[in-house]
């Protein structure tokens, strides 16, 4: 998966749509060119009370482990890849834990032309949906902060990734993933979903499992469009970017 996404979802719609709460106000704009590092919002399961109660959260996209020296190390942990997950030192304390869904719109790809030319691509799902992909989140306790100091604790995400679906028969849109890129962010249905974030069920690996036997069902509905080579571009950031055009190659 390419390093770049779109979320434009209002926090309300995201709220109702995920059944989910906030535990604290929060400000996120629309985005067409999330990229890492960025604020994006992220749906949890926390036990209160022991209870389950479902939080929409503002996470930095690129996982900080709470080890880390520093936040730096987050800008090259904004993908964990399924296969390792368990046994990756940054991420296998959150995979037992720390699991979360990850709203998207869609996602970019770019394929490599002859030279240094790329055509950047637009994968989403059928008209009026969106996407969920599966995700980890971890806090960061910043130590050259005192308790209770704005910004004290960084809370960061990671997305799952697994290799492409090789092209079948139920579908065509494999085949075009396929000659973008050889991995796909792990998508999810509802029903997934609500396995993934259950803080109570502690089985990881079977989880892991379960999200990747269900991608070709999640993603058989997907669109492939080129659009314009300024999405390249993190500064810009409007809805023209997602407009479909003529690929170049």
């Amino acid at each position: 998966m390419c390093g770049r996404y779109v979320m434009a979802r209002a926090v309300g719609d995201l709220l109702a749509e995920f059944d989910a709460q906030l535990e604290e106000d929060v400000e996120l704009p629309p985005s067409w060119n999330v990229a890492p590092t960025d604020d994006v919002p992220i749906v949890l399961e926390r036990l209160i009370d022991d209870s389950a109660v479902r939080q929409l959260h503002v996470a930095r996209w690129g996982l900080v482990p709470s080890w880390a020296k520093d936040p730096g190390i987050g800008s090259k942990m904004i993908n964990a890849r399924s296969e390792t997950v368990l046994e990756k030192p940054a991420f296998r304390k959150a995979i037992q834990s720390r699991r979360c869904a990850v709203p998207a719109d869609g996602y970019y790809e770019w394929k490599q032309g002859t030279g240094k030319a790329k055509q950047p691509y637009y994968v989403h799902p059928g008209e009026g949906s969106g996407l969920v992909f599966a995700g980890l989140y971890e806090w960061w306790k910043d130590p050259s902060k005192a308790e209770g100091e704005p910004g004290r604790w960084l809370l960061s995400t990671s997305i799952l990734t697994a290799d492409t679906p090789p092209p079948g028969s139920e579908s065509t849109v494999f085949g075009k993933l396929t000659a973008l890129h050889n991995r796909v962010p792990l998508p999810m249905d509802r029903a997934t979903m609500e396995s993934w974030i259950d803080p109570q069920i502690d089985d990881a690996a079977f989880l892991v499992d379960l999200v990747r036997a269900h991608v070709k069902d999640v993603a058989a509905d997907w669109h492939v469009d080129s659009v314009g080579r300024e999405v390249g571009n993190v500064r810009n950031n409007s809805p023209e970017l997602i407009r479909p055009v003529e690929a170049l190659f």
